[in-house]
């Protein structure tokens, strides 16, 4: 008998998991941090069906809306200020004042409260909101009105000594930086910050520290440190700094004793690269999600997320400086995506894309690069325009002005020579497409003057794609294959160059 009640417990919680599991489970996540002028606060969110929700309670309280159940409108009826959103309860739309916009999923009943998807603040609540509404998912963030946050980046470049790191600041921010004993300390004037900074220290940089102030980032040293410099730089749209810490200088007592003076070495000779700047164009951003999967993933995450490995690659193996055209989840037109390559005078500029198809099976990777016609069929280097300018102290100065329709044609061999070599590395590690290389009149290749290639990494609209694109491990094989594609597209262009 006490055997039996023993097994009373055991039993009941199985068949709560298994009804658990029935209507989908529900459980806890971190909340999203709410960042307004009135300060922080938490809101906490639940899981159901591998969807993120949050009370629609929750919401009203904190934006001052108003929402019931509207069964002729087949959803919610969500008000704020006389402006209203109709929030499907079966599909994963909302109308917000007669304009259609999609949302992860569909508002469903948790319990006795209506949810939505935490894409609602962004897709929809931020379109009839008086103030900004911006979230960024990945570091749960729901910043609210027009607040200065800024993404600080954090990496080690070499362990040394001297140790040597970057930090990235976007957009740029205006910064101090104070000198104490054993740390060094940035101050940035935001509003509050969301920043990605190493677990561990290396070398002669013990830790890195995020908000010990509201707003600073602090460089805590190693006992063995000596002078520490932060040299900061506007860039690109960015501050970045490059902090050097050298090792302590030994005093007379410890220092070796030498024989004979050391000849001085001469100053280093400065390397050219062929290349130059590489610009990557991690496709669509903010509003425009691209391509959205079966199970919710997005282009834009995916090709950021891709984007990013390939820098931190080029910069740390390759010693190449790398601009991409966004660093964040923000909306880029084509024209600004070329104009950062070449108002950067960039050596080669990729843009990276997943793709779709009506056919559920269709997979791969696929390698564009632009086919330039100009009347006939013609591929030559277009002819350029000048005029003639005047300059300081009175002369004149003639300037070479180039369609931005024709900016690509002068490069058509060398981008179709950067299309086959990464290809051919992309196929030493993924699966390659039925048309692994094409030849397409695509705006974002035709108004750049560089080399230019577009890769469509995979197909969203295959299921099994979708999960390999997600991986880590399939990220990393192509930011590795265009690594080593660059790597020897560079050794192409020298040996062009030696001709």
């Amino acid at each position: 008998m006490r055997g039996a009640a023993s097994l009373f417990p055991a039993i009941l919680v199985l068949l709560l998991t298994a009804l658990s599991q029935a209507q989908g489970t529900q459980s806890p996540t971190a909340p999203l941090s709410l960042i307004s002028r009135e300060g922080r606060r938490a809101i906490p969110t639940t899981v159901a069906n591998g969807r993120e929700f949050v009370a629609l309670d929750d919401v009203a309280s904190i934006f001052q809306i108003s929402f019931r159940e509207d069964t002729l409108a087949g959803g919610l009826t969500v008000t704020y200020k006389g402006r209203t959103i109709v929030v499907s309860t079966n599909q994963p739309l909302a109308s917000v004042s007669g304009r259609a916009v999609s949302l992860s999923t569909p508002a469903a009943r948790t319990g006795n409260r209506w949810s939505v998807p935490i894409d609602f603040f962004s897709s929809a609540l931020s379109l009839i909101y008086d103030g900004r509404i911006e979230l960024r998912r990945a570091s749960r963030l729901l910043i609210v009105g027009d607040l200065r946050v800024p993404r600080v980046t954090v990496r080690i470049d070499s362990a040394g000594p001297p140790t040597r790191a970057t930090i990235e600041i976007a957009p740029a921010t205006r910064t101090s930086v104070v000198t104490e004993p054993g740390r060094l300390v940035i101050r940035l004037e935001a509003d509050a910050l969301e920043a990605t900074v190493p677990r561990d220290g290396a070398g002669l940089i013990d830790q890195f520290r995020v908000g010990e102030e509201p707003t600073t980032v602090t460089i805590a040293l190693a006992d063995r440190a000596g002078p520490a410099r932060a040299v900061p730089v506007e860039i690109d749209g960015m501050t970045r700094f490059q902090i050097d810490v050298a090792s302590q200088v030994p005093t007379a007592e410890t220092a070796a004793p030498t024989s004979a003076p050391v000849e001085a070495l001469p100053p280093p000779v400065e390397v050219r690269s062929v290349l130059g700047t590489i610009v990557i164009d991690p496709g669509h951003g903010g509003e425009d999600v691209g391509v959205r999967g079966r199970n919710g993933s997005e282009e834009k995450a995916l090709t950021l997320a891709v984007a990013q490995r390939v820098k931190a690659l080029i910069e740390s193996r390759l010693g190449i400086r790398v601009i991409l055209t966004r660093d964040g989840d923000r909306g880029v037109g084509l024209d600004e995506r070329a104009a950062t390559a070449n108002n950067n005078k960039a050596g080669l500029f990729l843009s990276l894309h997943l793709n779709a198809s009506p056919v559920a099976t269709s997979a791969g990777v696929e390698v564009v690069h632009s086919r330039v016609d100009r009347g006939g069929g013609d591929r030559g280097a277009p002819e350029d325009d000048t005029v003639v300018l005047p300059v300081f102290g009175g002369t004149t100065r003639a300037v070479d002005l180039i369609r931005w329709d024709l900016a690509q044609a002068r490069h058509a061999d060398t981008s179709a020579a950067f299309a086959e070599i990464l290809a051919e590395h992309l196929r030493e590690r993924v699966k390659m497409g039925a048309r692994p290389r094409r030849d397409l009149p695509l705006r974002v290749l035709t108004s750049v003057n560089m080399p230019a290639v577009l890769v469509e990494m995979a197909y969203l609209s295959n299921a099994d794609q979708e999960k390999l694109a997600q991986s880590d491990a399939y990220q990393v094989s192509v930011a590795q294959s265009i690594l080593d594609a660059v790597l020897q597209f560079r050794t192409y262009l020298e040996g062009r160059e030696g001709r």
